[in-house]
């Protein structure tokens, strides 16, 4: 493999039987080798004066060109890899965890401290989390020592600072080993949530999820909920992993308060409530633009004031969106004054239908440029694709996975599409150059089939080799990896590659990926997120000439706004020919591969495209449940902030207590609180940061947030991510009552087998020096004792 960014070249080594491994840093530096050679020549042969005899000169030029040599490779960077056995002193580094999350399971570090030492081992415990923080990553990394090993004593519950997965791979990168011991909770420990929307309109149905967690729970619990101090909901919940969904309706704007209570005996009581705050506004004005009555009219009624027209006015001002069905381009109406409109922050909805996009002449009109899609059959982009495969260490145990992810990328790009493989660990290497995908499916999979995994984890670093590799040409990075990295640095490079006209599509690979952070990286660059099971949406989007066989509607990107939590099972079985523009959200593919729904900025506003349709023109079966999701969501996509025209109104997200959140107001003159300082950020928008201190509900400028319970109190038991620790560095997970086993582990770790690496430059250089002194003495020498200078050698 070739590395990015040497202009040298990459490292290069092999194996020898006996294990030593010997290698070139900078191989590249081996082309001097001929170039001084032939010099030599020159200057022994033709350039050289004196009298010396041939023998003479064959001796210099072959002495010379041994130093040569050896600079030259000295220049190339040689180096060998050996492995060898480090004894070292036997000693645990104790990391206990005594923060109030843990307090549910008994506390064994003494216990477990001294069985160590009664088995030969010493002990030193420092404590790194406690009461209601648990900083733990935090205190792990901070105790890191190269080719050292720690043991953690903690249930892995997180709430602040470094995560469990970046502390794996900070230790990889000093090969490091973490074991872990986690307690087993023994008390009972129960907590409420609830989920649903932070924003309604009056008069719309709200539905609501309550849910408890906890450990030890053996018993049903009682929950009630109020909605402004009326309760609404009495219920029991069996068990952890039930949970009661629940509807309310309000008929009344402004802040609601949602407060569900559970009734129990156990370990805490912070987290027997739950507190959450849900703005009901008007409903929004909509304007639906038709030629014909639809059903779709009157849905949207049931949720949102709706005005009808049969074309678009000149003043639009009334309305927060525009929803236009099976409309024809020359009698859409002012088409001017609705891209000024859409342009200006509002939406635009354009349903398809026998009469619009390609039958209603939308290619040659002005509408044209306004949506998402273009007319004509859409069956997929060709594109440049660069596939950046993790082969880092974090990716070993689950190589083949990765590798398996890859192969079926691959198989599902048309032929048409340019494509190249970049594999990443700490750095980035060429793998293929990009080339049509066609004539070279066969070599380019099997060149994913010989990746071989190794080294930490620069996700960034990969991201960027595919980026040179697509060099000035827009494409798309196809992300294979466990997601397994600090995403800040990938975050911003993704949003660079953005900027170029680069999407990434992440695909999470390997044993746990992280899927927050590889979600994050490629909504930074406007692509999506796929789990490994889904790597047949590729064919949609880029399957070029080959056929997509799906069956009714599939949903390409489930991470969008409109399309989360979303399920399809109708069919409306009719499409209109449109394919997507670049720089579009592909979000549903009807069953042949081509857009269904499809969405775009377009100014400050926002535009969506629902290209499918039933027999009769009508949307069909998405007007049933479940599917009518779908619909609800592509207009609040469009609509957007359903309060932005309206002044004097302020909106502060829920939190915790200990976290703050953002106060905004929007009105023509800066808020004057007392202990609250606003911020402008922009045109009759000023900002404030608040931090509550206790739980319950708070008011700033007569709107009110919940601050509920910290993190501490809202997970217990062990976390999952502490088995990925372990694995991932080469530690083990142990019992508290297993002192023996650690103190043998600890003596196995002190004479671990350990790859040393040794430079050799300066041995060479030595060397060259060396030859090059004796040479010039000897011939010296030889001078003196000759009857003539010219018998000596050359001058």
């Amino acid at each position: 493999m070739v590395g990015f960014g040497l202009p040298s070249g990459s490292a290069v080594g092999y194996e020898l039987p006996s294990g030593l491994t010997v290698g070139l840093e900078r191989p590249l530096f081996l082309l001097a080798f001929p170039v001084g050679v032939a010099l030599l020549w020159a200057l022994v042969w033709y350039r050289a004066s004196g009298t010396a005899s041939t023998r003479s000169r064959r001796w210099f030029f072959a002495v010379r060109v041994f130093t040569v040599l050896l600079l030259v490779v000295a220049a190339a960077g040689p180096y060998t890899v050996q492995s060898t056995e480090t004894l070292g002193d036997p000693r645990v580094n104790l990391l206990v965890d005594r923060s109030d999350s843990t307090g549910v399971a008994p506390q064994r570090a003494d216990r477990l401290a001294s069985a160590v030492e009664e088995a030969g081992v010493p002990v030193t415990t420092t404590t790194i989390a406690s009461g209601d923080a648990s900083p733990v990553g935090d205190g792990v990394a901070a105790n890191l020592r190269e080719n050292g090993s720690v043991l953690l004593l903690s249930d892995g519950r997180v709430t602040e600072g470094r995560s469990l997965p970046e502390v794996t791979e900070l230790a990889r990168s000093l090969n490091a080993t973490v074991s872990v011991v986690s307690p087993e909770p023994a008390e009972t420990e129960r907590y409420v949530t609830v989920n649903g929307p932070s924003k309604t309109s009056v008069g719309v149905e709200s539905t609501f999820l309550v849910s408890v967690g906890g450990v030890e729970i053996d018993s049903p619990t009682e929950v009630t909920v109020e909605v402004d101090g009326e309760q609404v909901l009495e219920t029991t919940i069996r068990n952890a992993s039930a949970a009661r969904e629940f509807s309310y309706t309000f008929s009344e704007t402004g802040t609601h308060r949602v407060t569900a209570e559970i009734s129990s005996v156990d370990e805490f009581d912070q987290n027997d409530a739950f507190r959450k705050t849900v703005r009901a506004v008007d409903r929004p004005t909509v304007l639906y633009v038709a030629e014909r009555s639809y059903p779709f009219e009157s849905y949207l009624r049931e949720v949102y004031d709706v005005e009808r027209r049969s074309s678009v006015p000149e003043d639009l001002s009334p309305y927060y969106a525009v929803v236009m069905q099976d409309m024809p381009a020359g009698r859409v109406g002012d088409v001017d004054a609705l891209q000024e409109f859409v342009i200006d922050g509002n939406g635009l909805l354009v349903v398809g239908g026998p009469n619009s996009f390609e039958n209603g002449d939308y290619e040659s009109s002005s509408l044209a440029s306004m949506l998402p899609v273009t007319t004509g059959e859409g069956t997929g982009q060709s594109t440049n694709i660069v596939l950046a495969v993790d082969v880092s260490g974090s990716a070993q145990g689950g190589m083949r996975v990765q590798k398996a992810v890859a192969l079926s990328a691959l198989e599902q790009l048309g032929d048409e599409n340019e494509v190249g493989i970049v594999g990443f660990n700490q750095r980035a290497y060429r793998v293929a150059d990009r080339r049509p995908l066609g004539p070279n499916r066969e070599q380019l999979s099997d060149q994913v089939r010989r990746l071989q995994a190794g080294g930490a984890t620069d996700i960034a670093g990969g991201l960027r080799g595919a980026g040179e590799m697509l060099g000035d040409d827009p494409g798309t990075v196809i992300l294979i990896s466990d997601g397994h990295d600090r995403p800040e640095a990938s975050i911003s490079y993704a949003n660079r590659l953005r900027s170029q006209g680069k999407r990434v599509i992440a695909i999470g690979a390997g044993q746990n990926p992280n899927e927050g952070n590889l979600r994050a990286i490629a909504r930074a660059s406007g692509g999506s997120y796929f789990r490994a099971t889904e790597t047949n949406r590729l064919n949609i989007l880029f399957g070029g000439s080959q056929s997509y066989e799906g069956e009714g509607l599939t949903i390409v990107d489930p991470n969008s706004f409109i399309t989360s939590g979303v399920r399809l099972t109708a069919n409306p079985g009719s499409s209109n020919d449109v394919s997507i523009r670049r720089g579009a959200e592909f979000l549903v593919a009807t069953e042949d591969g081509s857009p269904a729904v499809a969405t775009w900025r377009y100014g400050l506003g926002r535009v969506a495209t629902i290209t499918t349709y039933g027999a009769d023109g009508s949307l069909d079966g998405l007007l049933g449940r479940p599917d009518s999701l779908l619909l609800t969501k592509s207009t609040n996509y469009v609509i957007g902030d359903p309060e932005r025209k309206a002044t004097g109104i302020v909106g502060i997200p829920d939190t915790r207590v200990g976290s703050p959140t953002t106060v905004t107001y929007r009105g023509t003159e800066r808020p004057s609180v007392e202990s609250v300082s606003f911020r402008q950020v922009g045109d009759e928008t000023f900002r404030a940061t608040v931090t509550p201190d206790e739980v319950g509900y708070h008011e700033v400028l007569d709107a009110a947030y919940a601050a509920n319970y910290r993190e501490e109190y809202a997970a217990f038991g062990p976390d999952p991510a502490l088995s990925d620790l372990a694995e991932g560095t080469g530690g083990r997970e142990f019992t508290a009552s297993q002192g023996q086993a650690i103190a043998e582990f600890t003596r196995e770790q002190s004479r671990r087998v350990r790859s040393v690496r040794t430079d050799w430059t300066w041995l060479l250089l030595v060397v060259a020096l060396a030859s090059f002194t004796l040479d010039v003495v000897y011939r010296r020498v030889q001078v003196r004792r000759s009857s003539t200078a010219g018998e000596g050698g050359l001058t």
